[in-house]
């Protein structure tokens, strides 16, 4: 890829390679953005000369993107998002009218909540829209950069400066294992730790509030595999004599579907707070009030107080 002499780069060609990458052709990208076929094509081609890279192929009904065509809208989304909330009329937002694009960064457990949110946005803003993406442990950097908008994250991690945020609540604990586990016929501290565990990735495992707790009374449990997201864990404990210790919350939605029992965690393990946070530079921008004040009753009514 070439040098990119940012002094001499045209962000209208940004502005054309999101559109294009949201419609894979070149006839459509040009109706929307109201110009010529012609005029795209060539934005294009000073695209793909700049950065090197075809970054759309012909393949099929819709143009295909390369691998660095992915990076690219991964990395210019949020920048152009940021540029137009910079541009836009700060004391101006009105949901009925507005077509903006919030995101949201949650973990996939909160299914429930990001549909009622949904519900609650369309009869107000119609044409608003909520992208949820999944929390990463640049998250918190991300928030703090303006371009995740609101986040929902354990309250004990370290906020980093310009992060501000609000306590939604607590989750409770529960131990899960498929229907009928034998450790559950004489449950106690030895099943917990007589049984192999499946674990959710999620920062630090050695330091995660499970182990913490664990080891203050004395045990230590055996993990027998890792998975990237809470989802991954009903179908595999329902085949298997695997146990996990997770949020309540974060099984609801599975636990009677894939037949699984729970049990209280056998020892002390204090409830884990959650917080809404967000960008404090950020904070008096009224959509971004507008949007914590829809989603703060919504969380508070998925956590335990």
């Amino acid at each position: 890829m070439n040098e990119i002499d940012l002094r001499r780069f045209d962000l209208n060609l940004l502005v054309v390679f999101d559109v294009l990458m949201t419609e894979r052709s070149v006839t459509r990208a040009a109706e929307r953005l109201g110009r010529t076929q012609s005029a795209v094509s060539h934005a294009l081609s000073r695209l793909r000369e700049q950065f090197g890279d075809p970054l759309l192929l012909k393949g099929g009904v819709r143009m295909q993107p390369t691998a660095l065509a992915l990076e690219l809208i991964e990395q210019a989304r949020p920048m152009l998002g940021g540029i137009q909330r910079v541009l836009s009329p700060q004391h101006l937002f009105d949901p009925a009218r507005s077509d903006r694009v919030f995101r949201l960064a949650a973990p996939d457990f909160m299914l429930t909540l990001f549909a009622d949110l949904l519900t609650r946005l369309r009869s107000e803003a119609p044409h608003v829209a909520v992208e949820w993406t999944a929390p990463r442990e640049p998250t918190l950097l991300d928030v703090a950069a303006g371009t995740i908008d609101v986040a929902i994250v354990p309250a004990e991690l370290h906020w980093p400066p310009g992060v501000t945020g609000e306590s939604i609540g607590a989750l409770a604990w529960r131990c899960f294992g498929r229907h009928g586990h034998p450790a559950f016929r004489a449950w106690g501290r030895e099943s917990w730790v007589g049984f192999p565990h499946l674990v959710v990735r999620v920062g630090d495992t050695l330091t995660s509030p499970v182990n913490m707790a664990a080891a203050a009374a004395g045990l230590a449990r055996s993990i027998a595999g890792w998975v990237p997201n809470f989802s991954a864990v009903a179908p595999i404990l329902a085949g298997s004599d695997l146990l996990a210790t997770l949020p309540e919350l974060a099984m609801r939605e599975t636990v009677h579907a894939y037949r699984l029992d729970s049990m209280e965690v056998p020892f002390p393990l204090p409830p884990l707070p959650h917080a809404m946070v967000w960008c404090s530079r950020r904070g008096r921008d009224p959509a971004l009030e507008w949007l914590r004040h829809r989603l703060r009753p919504i969380a508070r009514q998925n956590f335990a107080s």
